[in-house]
């Protein structure tokens, strides 16, 4: 399992850059972010959330079945309309929020043998898409909220934060 960062946290924070080898060891990170993933009880996981500061996440929607490595991807479309959904994220843990984004997305990325392919998506695929894709240019969720709704989600996140630490619930 790799090491989480969170909010607050320089890695989280990191501009991503582009994988260039498509090795045996694309495969060894994606199935490490995977198993990090499940044991966490998310649904998407990025590059920087784990350390690493290169253009991958992984998917695994459950109930939908879309267990997906997305190498270098890039959203080359996005549906007009928006909806809110509350998100959370393995970096902010116990932190939630509504956020807008497109209801629909085309994503075109690489699998960890480096051979491309497109995606379209809606529903919850959609979503984690872009959520994880906002995280290989050093945003989270909460960076999409109002000034005031973003420092109310930070502040909650200190105190469960603080919490944790202390050991209590």
């Amino acid at each position: 399992m790799l090491q989480l960062y969170y909010l607050g946290d320089e890695e989280l924070r990191e501009k991503c850059s582009p994988v260039k080898d498509f090795d045996d060891s694309l495969d060894v990170i994606a199935e490490a972010m995977f198993e990090t993933m499940y044991e966490n009880d998310g649904v998407g996981l990025a590059g920087p959330q784990v350390g690493i500061p290169k253009k991958i996440f992984v998917v695994d929607t459950r109930h939908e079945g879309q267990r997906m490595v997305f190498v270098n991807p890039e959203i080359i479309a996005t549906s007009d309309d928006s909806v809110p959904y509350e998100e959370g994220c393995l970096s902010l843990p116990g932190v939630y929020h509504n956020v807008d984004r497109p209801s629909q997305v085309t994503v075109q990325a690489f699998g960890t043998d480096g051979k491309p392919f497109t995606v379209e998506a809606d529903g919850l695929l959609a979503r984690v898409i872009q959520h994880e894709n906002d995280h290989l240019y050093g945003k989270v969720f909460i960076d999409r909220l109002d000034a005031e709704e973003r420092e109310k989600m930070v502040h909650l996140f200190e105190k469960k934060n603080r919490r944790k630490r202390l050991g209590k619930r």
